[in-house]
This record gives C-alpha cells, structure tokens and sequence, in this order.
C-alpha cells in the first residue's frame, strides 16, 4: 500500500479556493511529483495544506477524478490514476462537436499525426505492429460493401499507424480525439460509397501504404498517406457535386420547358 504524500501549499493566494486546489494538484501531476498509485492526503489535511473548505477538496477531486486522472476509493482515498483518456475523448467530442468546423480542423490535426506517425512506424513497428496492419487491410477488403463496418476498419487501420510508431505523446493525442473522428469516418464512408473509383481507392491504397511500412520506406509511406488523404477530400467533392446534379435533374413527372 503506498503511503499518503506529503505536500506543500505553494500558492500566492490569487486564485478562489477551487481554482487553487485544482491548479495545486495540476502541477503535482504535470512535474511528476504525484505518481500513478500514489494516494492522497485526507481530505481534511489536504483542506488545512491548502487553506480551503473539505467541500472545496471534495469538488476538485471529484472534477479531477471525472477526467481520469484521479480515483475516489470508498474507505482508502483518493489515489493517482494510470493515464486514460477516455474521459478526454468524451470531454473533446462534446466540445468540439458544438462548434462549427471543428470536424475539419480535428481531421487536419489527424493528418499531422499520422504522417508524423507512419514515419516513426517504419523504423520502429514490431512484428505484430506489421501483421496487424496486414489483417486490417483484409478486413477493408472483406466489408468494402459496407459503410459501417467498412469504415470501421478503415479506422482501425490507421489507429494501428499510430499504435505503430509506439510513441505515448502522439497516441495519446490521438486517442483524445479518436470518438470524434470515428464518427466522422463513417460518416464519409456513408458520403462516397456511389462515387466510382472508390473500391480501389479503399482497398489498393491502404495496401500500399502497409506495404511501405513493412519496407521502412518511410518517405514512400508519408507520400502514400498525404495522397490517401487528398484522394479522400477529392471524393468527397465529387460525391457532393453528384448530389447536387441529382437534385437538380427534373423529375419524370416534370415537364422540361
């Protein structure tokens, strides 16, 4: 069991209660100085460190506690939780889903990750790393007609580029925005199933793109990945252009002047 840590008030008294609690722990988790496992004062002792009401420590735990980094143990405490960022991928999709373009700007955030991503993926995937991409490909191939479960792999194909480079900072970043960009990606499924071409441009690239993981070709790999992007956004386009030419064509029924 570990022993509760110790801590310092070190605050100028500028912030209300609430604020200084949370900024307090805040910093104790960024610097390191609180550590997964690691269990917290009482509320009472953390309340008289800091200067605040027990009300006051319950309510930061508890916001902390909501966004995973803390847990609230009946009859231990509150104790460091290992990082998870569920929460924050919930937290992100509710927030950004209430603002006007913030699809397209997570997307463009999604494309930085990758192709940094796919770089580091062809030096460092592991063996499973490359038979997991080889499996994801036969699984776009095997739901092609489908633009949920096609999509679904689709996604899950390029999760496996991040999970490939194996570096924290950028899978955690974009675990914080995959509920978001799940969403969106069978969305665009959905948009350009009728759009001809699109079978090959789902199946062929995301082959391509493995196989230059698996020769560590890693400028291959990122000009593969930035032209399966811009491929994607073109069929879009075109999708929406053929929407439109079919709203405008008269019907049967119509007479045409």
């Amino acid at each position: 069991m570990n022993k509760p840590v110790k801590i310092v008030q070190q605050s100028d008294g500028s912030e209300d209660g609430y604020d200084r609690v949370v900024s307090f722990l805040r910093e104790q988790l960024v610097t390191g100085q609180l550590k997964t496992g690691d269990r917290l004062l009482p509320e009472r002792d953390l309340a008289s460190a800091l200067g605040v009401s027990r009300p006051v420590i319950r309510e930061a735990l508890r916001a902390l506690a909501t966004l995973g980094a803390l847990e609230i143990k009946r009859g231990f405490g509150t104790v460091v939780r290992e990082p998870n960022f569920t929460a924050l991928s919930d937290y992100f999709g509710l927030v950004l889903a209430q603002q006007a373009g913030a699809v397209d700007d997570v997307m463009q955030a999604r494309i930085a990750i990758e192709r940094q991503a796919i770089r580091l993926a062809c030096s460092r995937a592991l063996t499973q790393d490359l038979d997991k991409l080889t499996q994801a490909v036969q699984a776009i191939k095997e739901t092609i007609g489908d633009p949920v479960k096609g999509g679904a792999a689709d996604f899950y194909f390029h999760t496996l580029i991040v999970d490939a480079a194996h570096s924290p900072a950028l899978s955690s970043v974009y675990a914080a925005v995959a509920k978001l960009l799940q969403q969106s990606h069978t969305e665009r499924r959905r948009v350009i199933a009728s759009v001809p071409g699109v079978d090959a441009y789902l199946v062929d690239h995301h082959e391509a793109i493995m196989l230059a993981i698996r020769r560590k070709n890693a400028s291959e790999a990122d000009a593969l990945l930035a032209e399966h992007f811009e491929i994607g956004a073109n069929l879009r386009e075109n999708a929406a252009d053929m929407g439109t030419q079919r709203r405008s064509k008269p019907h049967a029924t119509q007479r045409v002047p």
